[in-house]
């Protein structure tokens, strides 16, 4: 059987082409659109990136999920936006008292801001869409409308420390809303005892390594997306605060110029595993499980403090605008730029207080003798 010669690429119907794209992820999806007119054109279909969106985000399937894509531009910008990830450069090397008059030297006016600056900030406008990967495959996906107490009494939300607490207050709508586990059959390794895996850590290495998240913080009246999760861990601590606890640490560092002095922080997700136990029929043992137990958001300023969910808010509005990269090992150059100077910082405040200390302790010593000779 003879196969017709295809003269040119040109000559091969729309329809091919778009079962051809079709079938691409993201990046091959992109690279493909800049090969030729064709698929320059047909790449530019909204069906394909929604395809690509639902595949890579799954929360993304939900009919009030479309509609907000659909409303700030599209599944194609709302893939642009997301897929890349927040490069922060404004992390400087650390000098000696260059944060020192912080928090002391700031009012309580320039510390927590005017508040006419930020009524045009909303906490309803924030959309939060998180999906949660286990070896690639779609474990969680919640989303939450708003950011929860929001408008509490007067407006004490503005002056506590900003956190969400995913697990608490996600939409009670969606689909795998309740407990979520990951066992043997999701890929862990089987636990024959706690001892041992305080010895050899392998269903740590095993969370760290094939754990992804994804949280998506959409600002409706801005129209705008980013993606606040680092896909894989920052760090995280095995056996805490119990021994059956694991805890993972993703994040973003975020700009705060002229937002908070330290004119960085860092936006922290907390996901914690607590191991269970489920006993087999006939009493033959029981299998070991993990429950997802924690999935939090907070920013933290350079010196680990809370930031309150005023500053928080224009934080993330900033947030939404920052340079993107696809270069992943370029974003956590900046990520550990922070973690060091953070640390610098730490000392140097450490050196401080202990030469504070030793003063002290002079000049105590010093009005003890002075006190003595007085009553000699």
């Amino acid at each position: 059987m003879s196969v017709a010669p295809v003269e040119s690429i040109a000559s091969l119907s729309s329809d091919l082409f778009y079962d051809i794209l079709r079938r691409l992820d993201g990046p091959t999806l992109a690279s493909a659109a800049c090969t030729c007119a064709a698929f320059c054109s047909i790449s530019k279909e909204e069906s394909l990136w929604e395809n690509v969106c639902s595949s890579m985000w799954p929360s993304t399937n939900r009919e009030d999920v479309k509609s907000l894509i659909s409303s700030i531009g599209g599944f194609r910008k709302f893939y642009a936006d997301c897929f890349p990830l927040i490069l922060n450069k404004e992390v400087v090397e650390y000098q000696p008292n260059c944060f020192l008059e912080y928090p002391e030297d700031w009012t309580e006016a320039e510390y927590y801001g005017d508040m006419n600056e930020f009524e045009s900030i909303s906490p309803s406008d924030f959309v939060s869409i998180v999906d949660i990967r286990y070896k690639e495959k779609p474990i969680c996906s919640k989303v939450l409308w708003g950011i929860p107490n929001a408008n509490g009494f007067n407006g004490w939300f503005y002056n506590c420390p900003f956190r969400i607490d995913l697990l608490t207050y996600a939409d009670r709508d969606d689909n795998n809303d309740g407990v979520v586990t990951l066992s043997v059959s999701n890929g862990l390794p089987p636990i024959i005892s706690m001892e041992r895996e305080r010895k050899d850590g392998k269903l740590w290495r095993e969370l760290r390594d094939g754990l992804q998240l994804s949280w998506i913080v959409v600002n409706r009246k801005m129209k705008q997306a980013a993606n606040l999760a680092s896909w894989s861990p920052l760090g995280g601590q095995r056996h805490w605060p119990t021994d059956k606890d694991f805890v993972l640490r993703f994040g973003f560092v975020l700009p705060a110029k002229d937002i908070l002095p330290c004119q960085v922080v860092e936006c922290i997700l907390i996901m914690k595993f607590r191991m269970v136990h489920s006993e087999q029929e006939g009493g033959g043992g029981g299998q070991t499980s993990l429950r997802l137990t924690e999935l939090s958001m907070q920013l933290e300023d350079m010196e680990g403090a809370h930031v309150n969910g005023r500053n928080s808010l224009h934080i993330l509005k900033e947030a939404l605008s920052c340079r993107r990269s696809k270069n992943y090992s370029e974003v956590l150059e900046s990520c550990h730029m922070y973690s060091k100077v953070q640390n610098e910082l730490k000392e140097e405040k450490m050196r401080n207080e202990s030469r504070l200390d030793r003063l002290c302790i002079l000049s105590g010593i010093a009005a003890f003798i002075t006190f003595c000779y007085c009553v000699l």
